[in-house]
């Protein structure tokens, strides 16, 4: 039996179990060799959970180096543009190294240190989490290895550069459609031979149990930040909340404090490419179905005999085939609303914002952007709609050039 078609009921917060699993979803599907490391993750990350002095150091570490609390941001401008609610974006992109990144890889630096290793691996696709992972590494003293595909490389010269000023190997991938999921392929190769002295940062709510859970816990400061924000200028929570989706951390980091609170409409946006045909899109949720890819089980673009397929977006960051497994229980349970948003209406979204608002959105972002003026332009002017503005654009200005040289 597909363990997707068993009923899944409502959606809670109090997931994952003990063995991974958001509903039928999640778990760990890796090589024998790998058991022992994850087992060792999850037991020091409950040991770092329970205290004190690690979250504290955390905390002083968000407020220091990254700047947090993340602006609360009214953008009256585009909400006049659209003519319905009133538009606020939660902005992680000024954050220290331009992304919701930091957060995650702060805190996994610090369970590196917890656990005694002496190396960090990484994957990246954007770039992002690359330089938040060499950032990290840089502020703790710890050698850094990035994994990235050419195709990302050359999408995303800048982040590259960064890497390097900041001390990080960035390993080319020339296998494959050389984008996110062959530099996860690499990264899960390296760690598979070195895990005895290194730590993989996981830059997303991907992988084996218990990176997805790791990754959120560290994200959810973005919407308990907005929870709190939103109940201190409204008196209230808001109407619908909005965030971009490849493999989905800063969308769970954003949702997740809020699904309990089933007055919040909550919107995840894939990457809906050229077109829907199969290989112009990278949108799993909308067009996927269950089953594993780098070592947990979710929605999956795949084939008839299961073999992942290739897909695209103009977003480095959305250009990955799979997603964690809490956004496929999300899905199933009803609790988030997936839909997706053509490379068109991106890129004219970051537009909107630019000239509106005097802000570069990421590409990735830009996704968030477009889906969170169509539902604000559904709503009236007294409610609410908060989009997370994942990260800068600046990474993506000779990339956006490229592109609407081929629109003209």
């Amino acid at each position: 039996m597909n363990p997707a078609s068993e009923s899944v009921g409502t959606a809670s917060a109090n997931v994952p179990d003990a063995t991974g699993r958001y509903g039928a979803f999640g778990g760990r599907y890796v090589p024998e060799t790998l058991t022992r490391a994850l087992d060792q993750l999850a037991v020091e990350y409950a040991k770092a959970k329970a205290d004190p002095a690690f979250q504290a150091e955390l905390d002083q570490l968000l407020q220091d180096f990254v700047g947090r609390p993340s602006p609360f941001y009214h953008a009256k401008r585009l909400s006049e543009k659209c003519g319905g609610a009133q538009i606020w974006l939660k902005r992680e992109d000024v954050n220290h190294t331009g992304a919701h990144k930091i957060n995650n890889t702060l805190g996994q630096a610090l369970l590196t240190l917890r656990m005694g290793k002496q190396r960090v691996i990484a994957e990246t696709g954007a770039g992002q989490h690359g330089v938040a992972t060499a950032t990290a590494c840089a502020h703790f003293g710890i050698p850094c290895v990035v994994y990235m595909g050419e195709e990302d490389i050359r999408r995303q010269a800048p982040n590259v550069f960064s890497m390097k000023l900041l001390g990080a190997e960035v390993r080319p991938v020339t296998t494959g459609s050389r984008t996110l999921r062959d530099a996860i392929n690499e990264a899960m190769r390296d760690w598979m031979s070195s895990v005895d002295t290194t730590h993989y940062i996981l830059g997303s709510v991907v992988g084996p149990h218990p990176f997805p859970q790791i990754v959120r816990d560290f994200q959810s400061v973005i919407g308990s930040e907005a929870r709190v924000q939103s109940l201190a200028r409204f008196g209230r929570l808001p109407d619908s909340v909005v965030a971009c989706v490849g493999g989905g951390s800063n969308a769970a980091g954003m949702f997740y404090p809020f699904i309990e609170d089933k007055e919040v409409e909550l919107v995840g946006v894939e990457a809906g490419g050229r077109s829907d045909g199969a290989g112009d899109h990278a949108s799993p949720l909308t067009f996927g179905s269950p089953g594993v890819l780098h070592g947990s089980y979710s929605y999956v673009m795949q084939d008839d005999d299961g073999q992942t397929c290739d897909v695209h977006s103009i977003s480095a960051g959305l250009d990955y085939p799979g997603v964690g497994p809490e956004h496929s229980y999300w899905k199933d349970t009803g609790r988030v609303r997936y839909t997706d948003c053509k490379d068109n209406a991106a890129l004219d979204a970051f537009d909107a914002l630019a000239s509106c608002e005097g802000i570069l959105p990421a590409l990735e972002s830009s996704h968030a952007i477009a889906a969170g003026m169509k539902v604000a332009a559904e709503k009236s002017s007294d409610q609410i709609v908060v989009i997370c503005l994942s990260g800068r654009g600046d990474k993506d200005a000779a990339e956006i050039a490229r592109l609407k040289e081929e629109r003209k």
